[in-house]
């Protein structure tokens, strides 16, 4: 049984689903973006909020980093700003389009379907929010081209999830290497690293960001998060022959005031549509059809690798 509410969230109308597991809350004006996703049980907030920072709703066209810095955004069609293709003068903006616009939303019995159409490009993005069981929630996506031209795209999510004790970053065992995309203060791009090296994260500010992504398509499409003094988890599950990609960003203090983490499995290698399309890992929709993929969240507390055999 899910109930489905409206409500305010920090001065704006949100919308909540609860199952006897999980409350998690989505203000459709900010983005369609996830503020709030605990786990009842042990009352984990996963989400990390806006602090001091104002909810309010962004600029289209501006720097991510310039607003609140909280929740769940959808990255599409890119993450880096670059040239949208065959678009004379034609800038996809940075984080891609979706987050600072307002979304549209539909309330059904047990799920949330909320959708947007790009102010620049011919698509409508559509994701919907169900809970196939009490402590697990899905997110299906659908994008539609409305155009007479194939049309490509790059999509992560970018969950910034709160990391409020040592953490450990949990990828499948056939992940042995990371490679660094972004270098921060004492990695260096270009580089991999053993994972087991680079996978723990603590609560403690030090200044510092990085990300990873792993060189070609995913063994597996599962990442997670482990809170090794609390024992909660949890866990994001693609389809891997769809969301072939992942990401990780770990930011310790450099743009964020407090040490968060994304998991971002991936359509597209890597950031940038642009790059993308370059190297052949771009996913591309014909003329006046559409793509459709999902994302599930698990999430629990205590033996963690009984959780990983069920996705």
């Amino acid at each position: 049984m899910v109930q489905v509410t409206t409500g305010d969230y920090e001065g704006l109308f949100s919308i909540t689903l609860e199952s006897a597991r999980i409350r998690l809350d989505m203000v459709p004006e900010l983005g369609g973006k996830l503020v709030s996703i605990v786990y009842k049980p042990t009352g984990k907030e996963w989400m990390l909020d806006s602090g001091s920072r104002v909810l309010r709703q962004p600029v289209y066209g501006s720097t991510f980093t310039d607003w609140d810095m909280s929740g769940w955004d959808e990255c599409f069609p890119t993450i880096n700003a670059c040239q949208a293709r065959g678009k004379e003068n034609m800038v996809l903006p940075d984080h891609g389009e979706l987050w600072a616009l307002p979304w549209e939303y539909e309330i059904e019995k047990n799920a949330v379907v909320c959708s947007v159409r790009s102010p620049m490009l011919p698509y409508r993005f559509k994701r919907r929010i169900s809970f196939p069981s009490p402590d697990r929630v899905r997110l299906d996506y659908c994008v539609e081209n409305d155009s007479e031209e194939e049309m490509p795209f790059l999509w992560v999510p970018h969950p910034q999830f709160s990391i409020t004790e040592p953490t450990r970053i949990l990828l499948p065992p056939a992940i042995e290497e990371m490679l660094c995309v972004y270098e921060g203060h004492t990695l260096h791009a270009g580089e991999s690293y053993a994972w087991n090296t680079v996978s723990q994260l603590s609560a403690f500010v030090t200044g510092d960001a990085r990300k990873f992504y792993f060189r070609g398509r995913v063994p597996d499409g599962w990442s997670g998060l482990y809170g090794e003094e609390s024992g909660n988890f949890l866990f994001l599950s693609v389809p891997s022959d769809k969301v072939p990609y992942i990401g990780v960003w770990m930011d310790e203090g450099m743009f964020n005031d407090r040490v968060t983490c994304a998991l971002e499995p991936s359509i597209g290698y890597y950031d940038s549509l642009e790059t993308a399309i370059g190297n052949g890992t771009a996913q591309v929709i014909p003329a006046n059809r559409s793509f459709e993929w999902y994302l599930e969240i698990s999430i629990g507390a205590g033996n963690w690798r009984e959780a990983v055999q069920i996705l």
